[in-house]
């Protein structure tokens, strides 16, 4: 896990003060919310609070300076999605979350249709990011509910982290994917070559697991996954199948089906409605997480599916370099 390369004059600047060679930390005014420097610039901050950088001192987790400038890259961002995303009622985006678009037009829809291998490398290259993470941030919740949404949260993360079992957490799943795919499991190898839009949506779950008032929106985050994950992962497993893909790539997706199918109803009653009840006042911002994830994950779908069509890889780098 090392630091990656820097993307612009505020991924350089954090890269070089974890690295221990701190200048002066460059004002955030006038940057691209979300362009590759800002992106990455925050997801290597967010990163000083799950398992850091080799090399870098843990301390600086709680750097003041660092913290200061995490502030000032996070109101952009969220000032901008907050802007894209505008208002609606809870019930309303649930149930328009379930509703499957016809005809499909995301990328599983398009590996199901005519994906090659390579199609596939590049989509487990992206998810690397989350999946070798997967379940972590939406934990920083819990503490911060009460009652059934606390219980029945705790339950979903259970499974998430494979009901006590190392070898089912779905973190490991997905790292026997990889392995399976002739990709690297190690965790955050792919850093360098995953772009901003990739980035991003692991950056929203991350800063609202930070930040106790954003506590809805991340809930709302976890239910807007969950909701959408099912029928997601049934295409993806047709579209393996389909190219006879290795067992523990199938594998990764037929837990999802199983377990989101369950995992959605607990989100929809007992975790947002047992938070609603207690917490009425959040229902914009359970709303605002829902709609957030939907945003970043259409603009990540529309920067794969634009390469693709342009007959490019959506990588950074070509994807004869990934192993």
């Amino acid at each position: 896990m090392h630091l990656p390369a820097p993307r612009g004059e505020l991924s350089a600047a954090v890269t070089a003060a974890l690295g221990g060679h701190r200048g002066a930390l460059p004002p955030v005014r006038g940057v691209d919310p979300h362009g590759e420097d800002l992106t990455l610039a925050l997801h290597v901050l967010y990163e000083l609070h799950y398992r850091g950088f080799d090399g870098v001192d843990e301390g600086l987790e709680w750097d003041p300076d660092l913290l200061r400038l995490r502030a000032a890259l996070e109101r952009p961002f969220l000032a901008a999605v907050r802007e894209e995303v505008g208002t609606a009622e809870v019930a309303a985006v649930v149930e328009d979350l379930l509703v499957e678009r016809l005809p499909g037009s995301g990328v599983s829809h398009f590996l199901r249709e005519r994906g090659e291998w390579w199609h596939f490398q590049e989509v487990f290259t992206h998810r690397s990011i989350y999946h070798l993470k997967e379940a972590d941030p939406h934990a920083w919740v819990i503490p911060r509910l009460r009652g059934r949404a606390k219980a029945a949260l705790v339950a979903v993360e259970f499974d998430e982290y494979g009901g006590g079992r190392a070898e089912r957490m779905h973190s490991r799943l997905f790292a026997d994917l990889l392995d399976a795919a002739g990709l690297s499991s190690e965790y955050l190898h792919y850093l360098d070559v995953v772009p901003a839009p990739a980035l991003a949506t692991v950056n929203l779950m991350s800063m609202f697991g930070l930040h106790r008032s954003l506590r809805g929106a991340l809930v709302g985050h976890f239910a807007a996954t969950e909701i959408t994950t099912g029928p997601s992962a049934r295409r993806m497993v047709s579209a393996l199948r389909k190219l006879s893909a290795p067992r523990e790539c199938v594998r990764f997706y037929t837990e999802h089906i199983e377990a989101d199918a369950v995992h959605e109803q607990v989100l929809r009653h007992e975790v947002i409605g047992g938070l609603l009840e207690d917490e009425p006042h959040l229902a914009g911002d359970v709303a605002f997480g829902l709609m957030a994830t939907e945003l970043l994950e259409d603009r990540l779908s529309n920067h794969v599916l634009g390469a693709w069509q342009d007959g490019v890889s959506s990588l950074r780098e070509a994807a004869d370099v990934l192993v």
